[in-house]
């Protein structure tokens, strides 16, 4: 009877921990369910953020990129210039090299992802290893920017200010309404006569100017440079934003 009654109790007390454990598992798998819920809640957020981000970046790369063929157009013009100086008008070289000498930089917002910890609730694989990624791709395109930076407010700064050529060509940046426009929609309010110089070199010394050459030259190497990283950077923007679309769509 004895041993009748601990094979009972055994068997209860069995059942009782198969009970307690199936409780503690259910639990754990709806506390699991919720939190997972939470995640995807909160993917959505960061994914539209996301969304707001990379737009805005893709609308001011192609503003850089945009500026930048503006650069290689005039500098085009220039070389041009040089080659076949005859019957070529001053105005039009001053105003071109004011065009060459813009330093177009991208800015891009930064979402800090990785330090946040917000990039372990990206779910797709693919558009978290683009995320991941995305400060090391910028790198490329900012490399080249910076050394065009420099010898815009260093090298052909000087070159111009050799050439007697400094105040025209301020003259002619600040005064030109195909760039005041990025500052505001009144342009105008913007301007600002400094006049021409009366000491700048005659048109056919500026156009014999080994220097000058050379500057415009670099400044068509870079931007094209610049430009050809930007495409990269851009598709891998186009890329970055569809996978945020498809998951939003989810």
């Amino acid at each position: 009877m004895e041993k009748n009654k601990t094979g009972k109790y055994l068997k209860y007390a069995i059942g009782e921990i198969i009970l307690v454990m199936i409780g503690i598992l259910l639990a754990l798998q709806v506390n699991n369910w919720n939190e997972q819920r939470k995640d995807r809640i909160k993917e959505q957020v960061v994914l539209k953020q996301l969304q707001e981000d990379f737009q805005a970046n893709l609308i001011q790369l192609e503003e850089k990129m945009k500026t930048r063929e503006k650069i290689l157009i005039s500098a085009f013009q220039l070389l041009k210039a040089f080659d076949e100086p005859v019957g070529v008008d001053r105005d039009s070289v001053i105003k071109d090299l004011a065009k060459v000498n813009h330093d177009p930089t991208f800015d891009p917002i930064q979402n800090d992802l990785t330090n946040s910890g917000n990039l372990s609730l990206i779910s797709n694989n693919q558009l978290k290893r683009l995320l991941s990624n995305w400060s090391s791709d910028v790198v490329g395109v900012q490399e080249i920017e910076v050394n065009w930076t420099k010898s815009v407010y260093g090298q052909n700064q000087l070159i111009i200010s050799e050439l007697g050529l400094g105040r025209d060509v301020f003259n002619s940046f600040m005064n030109d309404s195909q760039q005041l426009w990025l500052f505001d929609n009144n342009s105008n309010s913007y301007k600002t006569e400094i006049g021409t110089s009366k000491l700048g070199l005659a048109l056919n010394e500026v156009l014999t100017s080994k220097k000058l050459e050379s500057m415009i030259s670099y400044a068509i190497t870079m931007n094209k440079a610049a430009n050809l990283q930007s495409e990269a950077l851009r598709f891998r923007i186009l890329e970055i934003l569809d996978l945020i679309k498809a998951k939003l769509k989810q």
